[in-house]
C-alpha cells in the first residue's frame, strides 16, 4: 500500500512544532537551532583547548623543575656556607681577644677554657672539624718576627700548635708596621680558625669546603704573655 504524501507532511510539521505554556504550537526558527549547535561546538572546542593548555603547562613545569631545584638547593648551600664562615671568623676573633686580655701569665687550664668557650660559637653546626690555633709572635725593633709559643685545640684535645717556637713568622705588612717599635720588642697574638665545611645535600658541592680565618691582636697590657 502506498504511503500518503499528505500524511508525511503533517508528521513533519508536527515534529517541528513545540508546545507553548498556553497550549499553542509554533514553529522553532532554523536560525536558533543553528546558533545553538554553533554555541555547543564552541564550548566543546574551548574544553579541548583547556585540556591542551593544561598538558602544555605540565610539560613546561616538568622541564623547569630541575632548574628550580638546583637554584633552591644552591641558595641554601651558599647561605649555610656563608653563615659557617662567619662563625669561624667569630671563633678566631673571640679566642684572640680572650688571650690578648691576659696579663703576663696564662695557665694551660685557662687557655683550654678559652678554646672551649670559642668552640661554642659554632653551635648549631658540629665543631668536630674545627681547628683553633693561638700563637704569640714577637716583633723585634728591626721588624723581624718569630714565634714565642703556639697552642692548638681540636676534637677536645689541646696540644702544641703547628708553629714551632723560634721559627720565623710572616706578619702582614700593615700589622708589622703597627707592632714594630724601634726602641723595644713587641708582641702580637695571632689566632686562627679553620673548618672543613661539608655541604648539606652534596648536589651542588660534593667536596668539603675549607674555611680559614686569621686575626691579629696586640696584648692589652703591652708585654709578653707566657703560658704555663
Amino acid at each position: 500500500m502506498a504511503a500518503d504524501p499528505a500524511g508525511q507532511r503533517v508528521g513533519t510539521e508536527q515534529s517541528e512544532r513545540r508546545q507553548t505554556p498556553d497550549g499553542r504550537r509554533h514553529r522553532v526558527p532554523q536560525r536558533a537551532i543553528h546558533m545553538r549547535r554553533a554555541w555547543q561546538g564552541l564550548l566543546a572546542h574551548l574544553r579541548r583547548l583547556a585540556l591542551v593548555e593544561e598538558a602544555t603547562a605540565a610539560v613546561e613545569f616538568a622541564l623547569i623543575l630541575p632548574i628550580m631545584l638546583l637554584v633552591y638547593i644552591g641558595s641554601v648551600e651558599a647561605s649555610v656556607a656563608i653563615t659557617t664562615d662567619r662563625k669561624v671568623q667569630s671563633v678566631a676573633g673571640a679566642l684572640g681577644d680572650l688571650v690578648a686580655r691576659s696579663d703576663t701569665t696564662i695557665s694551660t687550664a685557662t687557655l683550654e677554657d678559652y678554646f672551649q668557650a670559642a668552640e661554642g660559637i659554632m653551635t648549631p653546626y658540629p665543631a668536630g672539624d674545627l681547628l683553633q690555633t693561638v700563637t704569640q709572635v714577637q716583633v723585634l725593633s728591626n721588624g723581624t718576627s718569630s714565634v714565642v709559643w703556639s697552642w692548638q685545640y681540636e676534637n677536645g684535645i689541646m696540644g702544641p700548635g703547628a708553629h714551632e717556637a723560634g721559627s720565623a713568622f710572616s706578619l702582614p705588612a700593615p700589622m708589622r708596621e703597627i707592632a714594630q717599635d724601634n726602641s723595644k720588642t713587641t708582641y702580637v697574638i695571632v689566632s686562627e680558625g679553620s673548618y672543613a665545611h661539608m655541604p648539606l645535600f652534596g648536589f651542588i658541592f660534593n667536596q668539603p669546603i675549607n674555611l680559614y680565618r686569621e686575626n691579629f691582636l696586640m696584648p692589652r697590657f703591652g708585654g709578653n704573655i707566657t703560658v704555663n
